[in-house]
């Protein structure tokens, strides 16, 4: 974390670029680096964490999913009845250039100001939510003992049976996932009826040995899915996506969401239209089991949810 890249300029003086600088946040991970040196500057680390010029334009939109129109509380926010989406935290192990929360994340929006009070204080009214899901940032980037004050608040709100996990630490930063954080999770498992783990991975490039390794100690412990997001010259072909879900059902994760990209601003170049998503996606039933594939989705930006395409 430390050695990381931390700006337009850093990353320009690492790879010899000329980069303009970047109008959102850069992070990248040593070892993230030293893949993308490995790869090469058109390889799938490169096009997915590398800032580009292309992110300055204006294209795109400031909240693609709505979540300020379903902001309830700090850190909160309630999309679909019976569920709620926290967001304990703005950091990440790896900053995505085509992240859907990129403008909320830079501007440090109002929606991340912590007020946990409020949390419960709504959770405690609104009996209808049975799920807490974290996200962020990225949950697994928080202390164990901040983990486990969570889990020991939302325990006490009888109503809440499960809690599901959307992380790409696993993959991006797996050695920062330590026995003691897994550990503190596992055993809540007996105060909810289920604690999932969503896995965000979009490329099988991605799967590196220390990805397993800390992939194979949360399935030890926990239900894993996935989730990937469709990303234009990164994965939008059947034969990347195939392998992607076969190696993911070889490693006992479930494929559980694939994502249409978002009409993020400043992440646009990675946009591709739903029809060329479609084909994609109907080419690739005819080459996975149907129990493989994933749902194909797309969040809408008034914030109503996601809708099967």
């Amino acid at each position: 974390m430390r050695k990381g890249l931390r700006s337009t300029n850093e990353v320009n003086s690492h790879f010899g670029l000329n980069l303009e600088p970047s109008s959102y946040e850069v992070f990248i991970p040593s070892h993230m680096n030293e893949l993308i040196q490995k790869e090469g500057l058109e390889g799938i680390h490169a096009k997915q964490f590398l800032p580009s010029n292309l992110e300055n334009s204006d294209d795109g939109l400031e909240d693609p999913i709505g979540d300020q129109q379903k902001y309830v509380a700090p850190q909160l926010i309630h999309r679909y009845d019976n569920r709620a989406l926290f967001t304990p935290t703005t950091i990440c192990p790896v900053i995505c250039r085509y992240c859907f929360r990129k403008n909320e994340l830079s501007s440090k929006h109002e929606i991340f100001k912590a007020d946990f009070e409020k949390v419960i204080s709504y959770l405690s009214v609104h009996t209808e939510i049975n799920e807490i899901i974290f996200s962020g940032g990225d949950p697994f980037m928080l202390s164990a003992s901040k983990i486990k004050f969570y889990l020991e608040e939302f325990s006490k709100l009888s109503h809440i049976q499960f809690i599901r996990f959307h992380t790409r630490t696993p993959i991006s930063l797996p050695k920062y996932i330590c026995d003691e954080f897994i550990e503190v999770i596992h055993k809540f498992n007996n105060r909810f009826n289920d604690i999932n783990v969503v896995i965000h991975i979009n490329h099988i490039q991605e799967i590196t040995t220390d990805a397993m390794d800390c992939i194979k100690k949360l399935g030890a412990r926990f239900s894993l899915l996935s989730q990937s997001v469709l990303l234009k010259d990164v994965n939008n072909n059947v034969r990347d996506l195939k392998d992607l879900f076969l190696k993911l059902h070889a490693l006992n994760i479930r494929p559980y969401y694939l994502h249409h990209p978002d009409q993020a601003k400043g992440a646009m170049h990675f946009y591709l239209s739903i029809e060329e998503g479609r084909e994609i996606y109907r080419k690739l039933r005819r080459e996975i089991p149907g129990w493989l594939l994933p749902q194909y989705i797309l969040d809408s930006p008034d914030g109503s949810g996601k809708k099967n395409l």
